[in-house]
């Protein structure tokens, strides 16, 4: 979610035009304070609620980049 806003952003300054230093030091700033809040709030807090599901969930999908295969939990059930 937090990738696809960033290059819709950046789609519309390249569409037109107005992509000056105060709009790219904004939203360096914005994925700085993104980053830190995924790292720092999000991840802890889904790592409690989920535990070794969310692990497995971690090892398994990158944090920013789209996968390009889905990825097929193994689940086994009795």
């Amino acid at each position: 979610m937090y990738v696809g806003f960033l290059t819709g952003w950046a789609g519309l300054w390249v569409v037109f035009g107005r992509a000056s230093t105060i709009a790219l030091e904004v939203a360096a700033v914005a994925v700085i304070a993104v980053a830190l809040f995924a790292r720092l709030y999000e991840e802890p807090t889904l790592r409690k609620m989920f535990g070794a599901e969310y692990e497995e969930y971690c090892q398994n999908v990158p944090r920013w980049l789209p996968r390009v295969r889905p990825w097929e939990r193994n689940v086994n059930r009795a």
